[in-house]
């Protein structure tokens, strides 16, 4: 004999499929965005670096300041034939290349065919009162997303004050 489901048992077979579970089949509480908060890459908001000319470098801060006390997180996109001048900051960086190819370097001197290819992936820390930069050569076809994180204030510094913090590469 052949079971019928009524209009009702497919409705609440419907219902309890549709409801989050733990693996011990126990119904989930739902998400809390008090506790945990979520920003989908649709919303979140790109800037132009302020002093670096369209279309070279953005920043999307996530959390916290750079430039004041505490915990900061930022995405910075690189994009293609473009790169920081020399400069130190006063606190160590760590950086995961998230998308793309980022092109970095150690030392005053600018020499962006010296720099070591961190594709995505790539973890660079960057420590604290040395000269580096960084960025994307001209050929590379994509920008680099690198997401930052360390603790504020930096206090940026170029190891040439009188030059622009860019360079065009």
């Amino acid at each position: 004999m052949e079971p019928h489901l009524n209009r009702r048992d497919v409705l609440l077979t419907s219902l309890l499929a549709a409801l989050p579970l733990t693996p011990t089949g126990v119904a989930a509480s739902p998400l809390n965005p008090a506790q945990t908060i979520v920003k989908a890459t649709d919303v979140l908001q790109w800037e132009t670096q302020p002093s670096f000319p369209p279309g070279s470098a953005d920043i999307c801060p996530l959390t916290g300041n750079s430039s004041a006390p505490g915990l900061y997180f930022v995405l910075i996109r690189w994009h293609p034939g473009y790169m920081s001048a020399p400069h130190t900051y006063t606190t160590d960086r760590f950086c995961v290349v998230v998308s793309g190819v980022w092109w970095v370097n150690s030392g005053a001197d600018f020499d962006p065919a010296s720099c070591v290819r961190a594709p995505a992936g790539s973890f660079v820390h960057r420590v604290a009162g040395t000269p580096h930069y960084d960025g994307v050569i001209r050929s590379q076809n994509e920008p680099a997303v690198i997401a930052i994180c360390g603790t504020g204030p930096v206090n940026f510094a170029l190891t040439d004050p009188s030059g622009l913090p860019w360079r065009k590469v």
